[in-house]
């Protein structure tokens, strides 16, 4: 009875949520924030020449520079409605140019890289989860990208999610085929010339950034993640005993390794019911069960405010405020674990090499 209703819970909050479409006004950077984003989809693109949700077997590049409006809290994302548009109001997509083929999307980002300074040439690698269309995807990303004042490159992986809350079987299928297409992207984010990659993985695209992560050591061992500079993985929707079998597989971890999680997380609870458990990666509070692994979990409960919790880590104002307050964000997740202290609040408690951060919302 607890599934059923969660189920309904979600089905309803899901209703009643206007769903994100592109739409393209040319000019809007003019009063919005600019983010360049390069992607490479999986998506069959469709009539009107964007990726739409169903699956292709070729992996498609593009560049799309995305109008983030001012004067907006952290972490909201307003979708024009009712053809009524507004570039000081509203996301919108200024420009969008499609690249032809995959030495050509290197050579877009060695281009990009040229102009940037030594601590500019990071390439963060952004996967989105479960029940996404592609615009909400990509605009979450940029949202993500302007809170937080990110100075890397920005790279959208978009896998072909049915955007539907019932289409969980369709999203895991989808996942799974989009492994070769994310490995494709990585390493060519690489050869690119990137100094190092961040992956951040949402939800079900957490998944995906393991399998990936897997797949890539099984065909050359450590030396395919030698740029990986870090993983952060957020509300990740995985099976605990598979991510303790993905990371013994992988062996050493790429460091820092983030785990951001929450106990209110309503759409990971239903995940876990429906799987026959009582919690899954993004949403255990047992850090014992990874103790054998070189991982921080970040526990942020006291943040979820909405949503059913699923993306407190990406659109909790208060929690963006937190991170934007640290003086030295590369400091407060860097590679040594102690230089954490006293910059982000909160109990930390360390079980052989995992490290548990629970962090108190102190604005409430």
């Amino acid at each position: 009875m607890r599934i059923i209703h969660h189920l309904a819970l979600v089905l309803l909050l899901v209703s009643c949520a206007p769903r994100g479409e592109l739409n393209l006004y040319a000019g809007a950077g003019k009063t919005g924030d600019l983010q360049r984003i390069f992607v490479g989809t999986t998506r069959e693109i469709d009539e009107s020449g964007f990726p739409s949700g169903n699956r292709s077997r070729d992996l498609i590049y593009g560049r799309f520079d995305v109008s983030v409006p001012p004067d907006r809290e952290p972490g909201s994302i307003a979708w024009p409605r009712r053809q009524t548009i507004d570039p000081s109001k509203h996301f919108l997509l200024d420009n969008y140019s499609p690249i032809a083929t995959q030495k050509d999307f290197r050579v877009a980002l060695s281009r990009e890289l040229r102009s940037r300074r030594s601590e500019e040439r990071t390439a963060i690698v952004f996967v989105h989860g479960f029940n996404n269309n592609f615009s909400e995807g990509l605009y979450r990303f940029a949202q993500l990208s302007e809170d937080l004042a990110l100075p890397f490159i920005p790279v959208h992986y978009s896998w072909p999610s049915a955007g539907h809350p019932l289409g969980y079987g369709y999203d895991r299928d989808s996942m799974l085929i989009a492994r070769d297409g994310l490995e494709a992207t990585i390493r060519t984010v690489a050869d690119a010339g990137v100094d190092e990659i961040l992956l951040v993985g949402h939800s079900m695209g957490a998944l995906l950034t393991m399998e990936t992560l897997r797949q890539m050591t099984i065909a050359d061992g450590q030396r395919s993640l030698r740029k990986i500079g870090g993983v952060v993985l957020i509300s990740p929707d995985i099976d605990i005993d598979v991510f303790r079998a993905q990371a013994d597989r992988i062996g050493k971890l790429p460091q820092p390794f983030y785990i951001f999680s929450s106990t209110r997380d309503i759409a990971l609870r239903l995940s876990a019911g429906l799987t026959g458990q009582t919690a899954r990666l993004g949403n255990t509070t047992d850090v014992q069960k990874l103790a054998e692994l070189d991982v921080t979990m970040v526990d942020i409960s006291a943040f979820s405010d909405g949503d059913l919790g699923h993306n407190t880590a990406l659109a909790s104002s208060s929690f963006l405020r937190l991170l934007n307050s640290v003086p030295d964000l590369g400091a407060a997740y860097g590679k040594d674990p102690s230089s954490r202290v006293g910059l982000l609040p909160g109990t930390v408690l360390v079980v052989q090499n995992a490290t548990r951060l629970i962090i108190p919302n102190l604005a409430q």
